[in-house]
């Protein structure tokens, strides 16, 4: 048996960030992250949309306000500071109709609450930043947000917590636990605390702790369909007004980190968590588990999740997908538009009570564990910020 000060489980950006922020802030206490493949960024972070959002989806009150704000300009300066790649694209947020107009009044509103820097232009306004974009009477533009490569972003955080002192096991699967005491495939691990960013598998390991009573993680595969037009085809992010209920944001049009385009995301329920394409890392239990929580949902969920579900299979026909995307810009030729990118899951957390999706970060902890059993969309960006809002809450937990 090993021992630790503060053991983090999960390599993803929001481990790495949190294993950072410990070390920074308590350089003599030792910290080991245990990451379970050969690499970090091998699930959700490393398959993201690599959009860095601004914040002005989020209502005042929520930490995706705070921590998307202030996470973007951090991490917009951590890709300068390291050469990292950017593209500093913007976003253009359009009305396909008349009666999304005071939806997208809402963003603006949001946006300014949040001290993000937004505007509302006129069509001809937008079509300046994209000649190609379609929307009705105005669109909302965000010049702040972003494109970058989260492979290479969460890789170079890996790097840097390495240098710092941070000891890295990669390779080395969680099993069990409980308070005190990490069990891997490696071998048991003794921790003074231990903090479970796991993702897909956080409510599992929190359950271990005595959390994550009242929810579950509900598994959504997101795919996007990329454009094999030159780069430069499109300037900027298109986005449509968002059904605010979800924590969807619709189709959309996305300006990748080296400026080609593409069209996406689905969020179509999975049926494992890690149910990336055909039977690949198969799990019957998970399989038996996901399809009973959808056939609940079905019959008596807290929002229409019948609807959603129909919607988001269309959308594994590309010509739906396209379809979809039309309403946002012109001359989409879906010719152009054969190619599916990596596949991800989007570790949604499921309010077992209410039967509702939880919008919002959601963490549970006491004096010797902390749970982050909710990081969705738009978790790469917010990492920075959310990782010392994290550590606040494991001094205050522990008191000191």
């Amino acid at each position: 048996m090993t021992t630790c000060d503060y053991a983090v489980i999960g390599g993803g950006i929001i481990g790495i960030a949190i294993a950072r922020e410990l070390k920074t802030r308590f350089p003599a206490r030792s910290v080991v992250l245990l990451e379970k493949e050969a690499d970090t960024a091998e699930h959700g972070s490393g398959r993201n949309s690599g959009v860095l959002h601004a914040g002005f989806y989020y209502t005042a009150d929520s930490m995706k306000a705070r921590f998307c704000r202030d996470g973007n300009r951090a991490l917009r300066a951590y890709c300068r500071a390291r050469g990292l790649p950017l593209n500093q694209c913007g976003k253009l947020v359009v009305a396909k109709r008349s009666s999304e107009l005071p939806a997208l009044d809402e963003l603006l509103r949001r946006g300014l609450a949040n001290g993000v820097n937004v505007a509302m232009l006129s069509l001809a306004e937008a079509q300046r930043i994209e000649p190609r974009v379609r929307t009705v009477e105005r669109a909302l533009w965000s010049p702040d947000t972003a494109s970058g490569d989260p492979v290479a972003v969460t890789r170079s955080l890996a790097r840097d917590v390495e240098d710092l002192g941070v000891e890295i096991r990669r390779g080395t699967a969680y099993r069990s636990g409980g308070p005190g005491r990490v069990i891997t495939a490696q071998g048991e691990l003794a921790a003074g605390y231990v903090i479970n960013a796991a993702g897909l598998y956080a409510d599992r390991i929190a359950r271990d702790f005595g959390f994550c009573t009242r929810y579950c993680i509900l598994p959504f595969k997101g795919l996007y369909l990329y454009s094999d037009e030159p780069a430069g085809a499109l300037r900027t992010h298109i986005y449509p007004v968002p059904d605010l209920k979800y924590p969807f944001l619709g189709v959309h049009f996305t300006v990748t980190v080296d400026g080609h385009a593409k069209i996406g995301p689905t969020a179509i329920p999975a049926f494992w968590r890690e149910h990336y394409q055909g039977f690949e890392r198969f799990s019957l239990s998970e399989l038996g588990e996901v399809l009973w929580r959808e056939a609940t949902l079905m019959l008596s969920a807290g929002f229409d999740f019948r609807g959603l579900a129909v919607q988001e299979l269309r959308k594994y026909d590309p010509s739906f997908l396209v379809a979809q995307a039309t309403a946002l810009a012109e001359g989409v030729d879906q010719e152009r538009y054969t190619r599916w990118g990596r596949p991800g899951i989007r570790a949604q957390l499921l309010d077992l009570k209410t039967r509702t999706l939880v919008m919002d970060f959601c963490i549970e902890g006491d004096a010797q564990s902390l749970h982050v059993l909710n990081a969705v969309s738009p978790a790469w960006t917010c990492s920075l910020p959310f990782a010392a809002h994290v550590v606040d809450e494991v001094v205050r937990l522990r008191g000191g």
